[in-house]
C-alpha cells in the first residue's frame, strides 16, 4: 500500500520551523540572552518563492517572517510583547533593531512590502512605531496552507467548465502566439475579448492562460468596489507575480491599474493606452452550435427534434454550459421539438430594459388578412430568416458577400393596416421573442446618446435572437438632413451606425412607418424586404369582420358583407368589435348591429369623421 501524498505545508514545515527558530533566537539575543543562532533554513520554502518573485531584500524577507512568527509561535509573540510594552505585533522600529541587514526604505510605499500589500500598518504615533499587520492570505501562503495562487479575499469567481468550439479554441491559440512574441520583447499586453457568449469569453481566457503557463484569475465585476480598485489591483498583481496567474477583468480602470505583464479585458471597456492591445471577437458560429446541440441532446432524436436543434442553433448564441442545461432539461421532460424551441428561447431571453417592450405574439397566419402578394412576401421573409445559416454558411454565400447576415424589413401603410400584427405572426412562426422598441427612450437630444442606446439594444438582442420591431420608425430613420450644424452631422452618423448594426445583426429587424415617403431612399436600398400594407378594400374588410368576434362571443344579425362597407382599417374594425362587445355585455344581450353602429360612431368621432348612409346601408335595417 503506497504512502499518502504529503501536502505542501507538511513538506515545508521543518524549514519553516527552522526559520521561526532563527527569529526567536534574534529576539532572545536582543533581549540580552546568550543564544546560538541556528543555521539559516535551506531555500525552496513558500516564503523564498514570495521573496524571489516579488523582489524582497533579505531584510524585507525577515520582516515578513517576523510578522508571521508572532502568529505561529507563542514564545516569539511573548518576546515581542516584552520589548513593546505588551504589544505583540512587531513594529518596524523593532524589526530595524533586531533583524540583520536592516534598511529604512523597506517601509516606503514603493518598496515590495507595501506596494504588494504584504503588510499593512496599524495606527501609531510615528511611522516606525506603527505595528505591522500581516495579510492573512500571505500568512497562509508562507505556511504552505494555501496555494500562493489562491485569490485570498479578492472578488473572484471560478471559470465555468466550458468546452470551447474549434473557432474559439483557435482564437486562444492565435492569441497565445502573439502574446508570447510581445512579452518576449517585455511589452505589456492587454488581450481584449468581445462576444455574446460570456462563458466562451472566460473559456478562451482560461485556455490562453494555460497555453502561457498561467492560471486564469477571473475578477467578478459585480463584486468590485469602485473606491477600492487600487487595493484590488495590487492584490491581483501580487497573485499574478507569485503564483503565475493571468488576470481576467471586465473593468477598464482596473485593467489600467494592473502591472501584470499580460491582462485579459472582457467586453467593450476601453483598454489601457499604456499596453499593446490584442483584440479579438469570440464568435459562436451556428454551424459549430449545431454540433454542440447534437452532442448535448440525450440519446437518438427524431428528425423533427434535429430540425428544432438546427433552428435554435442559428437563432440563439448559447454557450456550451447553457446548451447542456437546456438539453438536460429537455431530456428530463421527454420533450418535443416545440419544447426544445421553447426551452432554448427562455434560456436565451434577454431584457432590453426601458428601451423595448416584449410582446407576446397572439396572432397566427389565419388571423392576417392581406392580399395574397403581401402574404407571400411575408412568408418569403420567414423562409430567409429560417434558412439563412444554410445559405450563408453551409452553401458559402457568406464568403461572397461583405454584407451582414441580418434580415431587415420595412412595413409601410396607414395605421391599423396590420403591420404590428404581421410582426407578431412572423415572431410566432419563428418561435422567437418580439420586442417593440420605444423610440422615445432610444432617441436622445444629446450628441452620441442615441448611438449608445442603439449599441446597447443590438448587443443585448444579439444574444437572445430577438425580433426587433421599430414602430413608426420614420422618426428615427427618416430622410437624412443637410449638414447645417454639429447636431445634423451627428444625426447622420447615427443613421450610418444604425445601418451598419442592422446589417451585422444576425436576427430580424422590422421597421414600420405610416408614410414610406418619409424614409430616405438610401436607407430603403439597404433593406431586404419592403412590404406595403394597403388600406383594406371591401372584400378584405368583409374577411376581417368575419373573424372580428371570437367564437365564444354571442352575436345576432351581424352581416360581414354589410359591415365591410364601413371605410375603416383592420385596427379600427378590432376596436369597433371590442366596443360593441362591451356595449352588448352591458345590455345583457348578444352583440347586435346597433351595438356595432354605436361603437363605430365612437371610433369615427376619434378620427373626426361621420358615418355616411352608404357605409351603414344594410346594417340592422339601415337603407
Amino acid at each position: 500500500m503506497s504512502a499518502p501524498a504529503t501536502t505542501a505545508a507538511e513538506r515545508t514545515r521543518p524549514r519553516l520551523l527552522a526559520d521561526v527558530e532563527r527569529i526567536r533566537g534574534l529576539l532572545q539575543r536582543y533581549d540580552g540572552q546568550d543564544v546560538v543562532l541556528p543555521e539559516p533554513a535551506a531555500g525552496g520554502t513558500p516564503l523564498d518563492q514570495l521573496a524571489a518573485r516579488l523582489g524582497l531584500s533579505s531584510f524585507e524577507r525577515d520582516v515578513l517572517l517576523l510578522a508571521a512568527s508572532v502568529e505561529l509561535d507563542g514564545e516569539v509573540a511573548a518576546l515581542v510583547g516584552k520589548q513593546q510594552d505588551g504589544e505583540q505585533r512587531p513594529t518596524f522600529a523593532l524589526a530595524l533593531a533586531v533583524l540583520p541587514d536592516a534598511h529604512w526604505d523597506a517601509l516606503v510605499p514603493g518598496r515590495p512590502l507595501r506596494s504588494w500589500q504584504l503588510v499593512d500598518l496599524a495606527p501609531g504615533p510615528t511611522l516606525a512605531a506603527r505595528p505591522l499587520l500581516l495579510d492573512e492570505h500571505v500568512l497562509h501562503a508562507i505556511t504552505g496552507l494555501a496555494d500562493p495562487l489562491s485569490p485570498g479575499g479578492l472578488p473572484t469567481r471560478q471559470p465555468a467548465a466550458t468546452t470551447l468550439t474549434p473557432t474559439q479554441a483557435g482564437v486562444a491559440d492565435e492569441l497565445a502566439l502573439a502574446t508570447r512574441a510581445m512579452t518576449a520583447m517585455t511589452t505589456p499586453v492587454v488581450v481584449r475579448l468581445e462576444g455574446t457568449d460570456p462563458d466562451g469569453l472566460v473559456g478562451v481566457a482560461a485556455r490562453l492562460g494555460a497555453l502561457l503557463g498561467l492560471e486564469a484569475l477571473v475578477i467578478d465585476p459585480d463584486r468590485l468596489d469602485e473606491h477600492d480598485l487600487d487595493r484590488v489591483a495590487r492584490a491581483v498583481d501580487r497573485e499574478a507575480a507569485v503564483g503565475d496567474r493571468l488576470p481576467v477583468v471586465s473593468h477598464g480602470r482596473l485593467a489600467a491599474l494592473l502591472r501584470a505583464p499580460v491582462v485579459v479585458l472582457l467586453g467593450e471597456a476601453a483598454p489601457p493606452a499604456t499596453r499593446t492591445v490584442l483584440a479579438r471577437t469570440v464568435a459562436l458560429p451556428p454551424r459549430e452550435q449545431r454540433v454542440m446541440w447534437q452532442e448535448a441532446l440525450p440519446g437518438p432524436v427524431s428528425t423533427e427534434v434535429s430540425a428544432a436543434a438546427a433552428d435554435v442553433a442559428q437563432h440563439y448564441r448559447l454557450g456550451t454550459r447553457s446548451i447542456r442545461a437546456v438539453a438536460g432539461e429537455w431530456g428530463a421532460l421527454r420533450g418535443t421539438a416545440d419544447d426544445l424551441r421553447r426551452l432554448a428561447r427562455e434560456r436565451a431571453r434577454v431584457s432590453l430594459g426601458i428601451l423595448a417592450e416584449r410582446i407576446e405574439p397572439r396572432a397566427g397566419w389565419d388571423d392576417l388578412v392581406l392580399p395574397e402578394g403581401q402574404v407571400a412576401l411575408l412568408r418569403d421573409l420567414v423562409t430567409q430568416v429560417r434558412h439563412r445559416a444554410t445559405v450563408y454558411e453551409d452553401w458559402g454565400f457568406a464568403e461572397t458577400s461583405n454584407r451582414g447576415f441580418g434580415v431587415t424589413a420595412l412595413f409601410t401603410g396607414e395605421s391599423g393596416t396590420g403591420k404590428t400584427m404581421a410582426a407578431e405572426v412572423i415572431a410566432d412562426d419563428l418561435a422567437l421573442d418580439l420586442f417593440r422598441i420605444d423610440l422615445s427612450a432610444v432617441v436622445s437630444k444629446y450628441i452620441g446618446e442615441t448611438e449608445k442606446n442603439l449599441r446597447s439594444l443590438f448587443d443585448a438582442a444579439e444574444a437572445g435572437g430577438a425580433v426587433l420591431l421599430f414602430d413608426e420608425a420614420d422618426a428615427l430613420f427618416g430622410k437624412r438632413s443637410d449638414v447645417k450644424d454639429s447636431h445634423d452631422r451627428y444625426a447622420n452618423l447615427e443613421v450610418a451606425y444604425l445601418l451598419q448594426r442592422m446589417e451585422a445583426y444576425r436576427g430580424l429587424a422590422i421597421l414600420t412607418t405610416n408614410l414610406r415617403s418619409n424614409v430616405d431612399r438610401a436607407f430603403l436600398r439597404r433593406l431586404r424586404f419592403v412590404v406595403q400594407f394597403p388600406f383594406p378594400d371591401d372584400q378584405l374588410r368583409q374577411r376581417i369582420w368575419a373573424r372580428a368576434f371570437p367564437p365564444d362571443t354571442p352575436t345576432e344579425g351581424l352581416d360581414p358583407a354589410a359591415l365591410g362597407r364601413m371605410q375603416v382599417s383592420g385596427g379600427s374594425i378590432r376596436s369597433i368589435a371590442l366596443g360593441a362587445a362591451f356595449g352588448a355585455a352591458g345590455a345583457g344581450t348578444p352583440v347586435r348591429p346597433e351595438h356595432v353602429l354605436h361603437a363605430a360612431s365612437v371610433e369615427y368621432a376619434k378620427a373626426e369623421r361621420t358615418l355616411t348612409a352608404a357605409e351603414t346601408r344594410g346594417i340592422g335595417g339601415h337603407r
